[in-house]
């Protein structure tokens, strides 16, 4: 299995703009081939930091995933609105 944690530095006036598009992000791609779980959280001492936390089956359902509308279409939304920094680890 594939963990990623997608760490997301927002500004305050930029954060529910992130939030509503990882939102939708979330929804999509929980119904993707091979994801085991995704979900964003919220810093409960940093109002700038979100974190996206996802478990894939397998790396072909992590690069299908990376390949789908969806990705290619929000990750580029948050990416313009906020900073993100990703962790992989596979176990």
């Amino acid at each position: 299995m594939i963990r990623l944690n997608v760490f997301i530095q927002v500004s305050a006036e930029n954060r529910a703009a992130v939030l509503e598009v990882a939102k939708e992000l979330v929804a999509c791609s929980l119904k993707d081939k091979g994801c085991i779980a995704y979900d964003i959280f919220e810093s409960a001492t940093r109002s700038d930091v979100l974190m996206i936390c996802e478990t894939w089956q397998d790396a072909e359902s992590l690069t299908a995933h990376e390949g789908a509308a969806h990705f290619v279409t929000l990750v580029p939304q948050i990416q313009g609105l906020a900073s993100m920094k990703l962790e992989k680890f596979d176990f």
